[in-house]
């Protein structure tokens, strides 16, 4: 059954683990889409860590901008894609552009990629707007970015799901 499910929260919250948790109820192939481009040892580590959580049954693509096209391009010959994480692939948008003008462009070939997505879609993202305002201009043009792809994926999302703490809270 084709569903799309975003799975969002703050960091170290369970996000990650839930997603492949999830993933991995559905038989088949599968596919993990990652945004990340580890830039030190510390985030290559952590590249690691999810690379070895992962079976055999699991492919990787590294994709930190053109997530809209690799999604529609996958999703008809695999029986799940798993995308971690929406707020890397807009932070790797505003370092490959310096220009957030098209930004909503981009979220809306995002959303119109996971409307025609033939299989499950699992996507990751962190909720930003909880903390305070941010001090400067780039990073609160972040958290906006960030807030409205969120909102979006979540309105065409079958299921949102909140982690806290590492427990799933529905959503929707």
């Amino acid at each position: 059954m084709k569903e799309t499910v975003l799975v969002i929260g703050g960091c170290r919250s369970g996000k990650s683990s839930h997603a492949l948790y999830l993933a991995n109820q559905i038989p088949g192939q599968k596919i993990f889409i990652a945004t990340c481009t580890p830039h030190d040892k510390e985030m290559e580590g952590r590249v690691l860590l999810h690379k070895k959580q992962r079976s055999r049954a699991w492919s990787t693509l590294e994709v930190p901008v053109r997530l809209p096209e690799e999604i529609s391009k996958n999703s008809r010959k695999e029986n799940v894609i798993l995308v971690d994480c929406l707020t890397l692939w807009i932070s790797n948008l505003f370092l490959e552009n310096n220009d957030q003008s098209n930004m909503d462009g981009h979220i809306g070939k995002l959303i119109q990629s996971l409307k025609k997505a033939e299989c499950p879609i699992i996507l990751v993202s962190n909720e930003v707007g909880t903390g305070i305002v941010p001090e400067n201009r780039l990073a609160r043009l972040f958290r906006d970015a960030a807030g409205f792809t969120n909102q979006r994926v979540a309105a065409c999302a079958d299921k949102v799901i909140w982690m806290v703490a590492g427990i799933p809270v529905g959503v929707k």
